[in-house]
């Protein structure tokens, strides 16, 4: 091993060189040598090797320690860390237990790894195996760790509008008028039981969208348009006060079973009718108070500044009665409500939300939700196939 001798900057000193007492004349051009240079002969006597001493190499290891002295500070870190530990785990088997499901085994690993790596594993299980399971959260507050988990029905932007005009027209075509009636029953349990708002009811959201657009028509020159468009607001006034005379009678809800078992089915339409009747019935016999509302998240208070491009649209906003899904004056409405939509940041969605804490653990799910929401699309497509096939 070779070592290099270390010299101090600040203790060497230049040794001042004399003062010669001629200059040397320039070399005016490159000589060549005379003869080859002697080359000296090697020495057989090697040069005394220097070496350090033999117990410095072992000296690290031959060194002690003393331990690191754990300061009160550091002390309570580790307490701290070793609670959020354990109301992590007392949490998790809550969560699991109550989604049935089989966590990894990470407590082996180190602090946060482990907890990162059980997070990832849940959020993993739990996407695979639960429709409505959207999220969850860590929270810590002063007294402990534990998880929040948060359920949701997503609606994908889908405006759920049932025109009545479709099943007014059924009520007056005799070969239809059984498959009305059954329909009937099935938006009186809409109407009375799920509360799904009316068009025509002064405190729907609808119902202020169609006074707005005929004001519009009104205050506008007249065209040779204008009075086709007041002709759709009177059919769309009309027909909804007439349908909803129906179904406010409660006698649809008390007659719903025994049409259903005299319903006889011709065709694929007849079978289509007679599958939503059933289903809406079966949801009104096992869920005879809910209201498709009964999930709804409390919506945020509007802010300080004024900013409202972060205000979430309200269910009773895009789910409703609606006089028809066809015409002029749809689209018009149409182009309006999402426009007005698109300055908004959210959509209002059934949401449920659980603390796995220690407390109880309500058995709430969306599974009212799930059915509801597929039998309104599937009563909407059906009225909208029958008034585009009779037009």
């Amino acid at each position: 091993m070779n070592y290099v001798q270390t010299y101090h900057i600040g203790d060497y000193q230049h040794t001042r060189a004399e003062t010669a007492t001629a200059i040397a004349p320039t070399v005016g051009r490159v000589r060549r040598l005379d003869a080859k240079n002697q080359r000296r002969k090697r020495s057989a006597e090697r040069q005394t090797e220097i070496r350090t001493d033999s117990h410095v190499a072992n000296g690290f290891l031959r060194c002690r320690f003393l331990p690191k002295l754990k300061t009160e500070q550091s002390v309570q870190a580790c307490r701290k860390t070793a609670k959020t530990e354990r109301d992590f785990y007392q949490s998790l088997s809550e969560l699991a237990e109550h989604y049935r499901i089989e966590p990894m085994p990470t407590k082996d690993f180190g602090f946060p790894y482990n907890i990162a790596l059980a997070m990832w594993d849940v959020e993993t299980q739990l996407k695979r195996s639960h429709v409505n399971w959207d999220s969850f959260h860590l929270i810590q507050d002063s007294r402990k760790t534990f998880f929040v988990s948060e359920e949701r029905y997503n609606t994908g932007t889908t405006l759920y509008y049932i025109p009545v005009v479709p099943l007014f027209q059924m009520l007056k075509d005799p070969k239809r008028k059984k498959n009305a009636q059954l329909l009937i029953s099935v938006c009186s349990y809409l109407y009375h039981i799920a509360d799904i708002p009316y068009y025509r009811q002064e405190d729907s959201y609808l119902y202020w969208m169609y006074e707005m657009h005929k004001e519009w028509v009104e205050q506008n020159d007249e065209t040779e348009d204008t009075e086709i468009y007041m002709r759709e607001f009177g059919i769309a006034e009309h027909v909804g006060d007439r349908i909803e005379q129906k179904l406010f009678n409660r006698i649809n809800l008390t007659v719903f079973e025994q049409r259903l078992s005299q319903f006889e089915s011709h065709n694929t339409f007849d079978q289509e009718c007679f599958r939503i009747a059933c289903n809406a019935f079966a949801l009104y016999s096992e869920y005879p108070t809910a209201s498709i509302f009964r999930n709804a998240p409390i919506p945020d208070d509007a802010p300080d500044d004024g900013d409202y491009s972060n205000e979430t649209i309200g269910m009773e906003k895009y789910i409703s009665f609606i006089a028809d899904t066809n015409g002029w004056l749809y689209e018009s409405l149409s182009d309006s409500i999402n426009n007005e939509f698109n300055e908004y940041g959210g959509v209002q969605e059934p949401t449920i939300r659980k603390s796995f804490d220690g407390s109880n653990i309500a058995e709430s799910n969306l599974g009212f939700e799930n059915r509801l929401f597929a039998l309104l699309d599937d009563l909407c497509t059906l009225l909208y196939d029958y008034k585009t096939t009779r037009t």
